[in-house]
């Protein structure tokens, strides 16, 4: 791999991460419902008054212990540095969290959520372990991972569900542009791949994606 290839391989990389913590802050800033991906940490951080920061590190990693349970023998230690990149992610959360003081339009999250998911999986480097299990899931199901990540936005909106309900809260974290994040973020991401992966898997030297 070209020097320039692998430059443009973590800026691209890195670039997605900041794209993908805008869009999930964002998702919690206008009143109408967080991004399904981080609802259970959001509710949690509701119910219980903690931080929602460390709350999203605490479920994150649990999704790299649900990764090597899904791959099985094809799970790679290398994967547990999806731990350290989730906690420098949701410091990154708590800082734009800060920084971003206004109530953004749901399009707009949804749309970084899915650009940022989609261009840092693609880089083939360590995922956003949110990211990571639905592309650990869509590799085990050889299913197209937009589709994976609507359906597992699905469970996490049910779960969502389930304790704001059990704790006397319905639809804590969850609202309309819950529902639009469900459907809209697999399909920016079906999107963004259709029309970006080979451009940029061409400039980052990633043979498998320029194919």
């Amino acid at each position: 791999m070209k020097e320039s290839n692998r430059l443009f391989r973590w800026l691209f990389y890195l670039l997605g991460l900041l794209i993908l913590a805008v869009g999930l802050t964002l998702n919690t800033k206008n009143g109408q419902g967080v991004t399904p991906i981080v609802s259970v940490p959001y509710c949690i951080s509701q119910l219980s008054g903690l931080n929602f920061g460390n709350m999203t590190l605490l479920i994150y990693c649990l999704f790299v212990a649900a990764q090597f349970l899904i791959k099985g023998k094809k799970a790679r230690w290398t994967d547990l540095l999806q731990v350290p990149l989730s906690i420098v992610f949701t410091r990154f959360m708590n800082l734009f969290d800060q920084l971003l003081d206004f109530e953004p339009q749901g399009a707009a999250a949804t749309l970084c959520t899915g650009v940022g998911a989609a261009m840092s999986v693609n880089m083939n480097l360590v995922p956003n372990p949110g990211d990571g299990i639905v592309a650990a899931l869509a590799q085990r199901t050889g299913r197209e991972m937009g589709l994976v990540k609507n359906c597992f936005d699905l469970l996490n909106v049910c779960l969502t569900l389930a304790m704001g309900f059990a704790f006397a809260q319905p639809f804590c974290g969850i609202g309309l542009g819950t529902l639009l994040a469900m459907v809209g973020v697999g399909r920016v991401i079906a999107l963004f791949n259709r029309f970006c992966r080979l451009p940029l898997g061409r400039l980052a030297g990633l043979e498998a994606a320029a194919a």
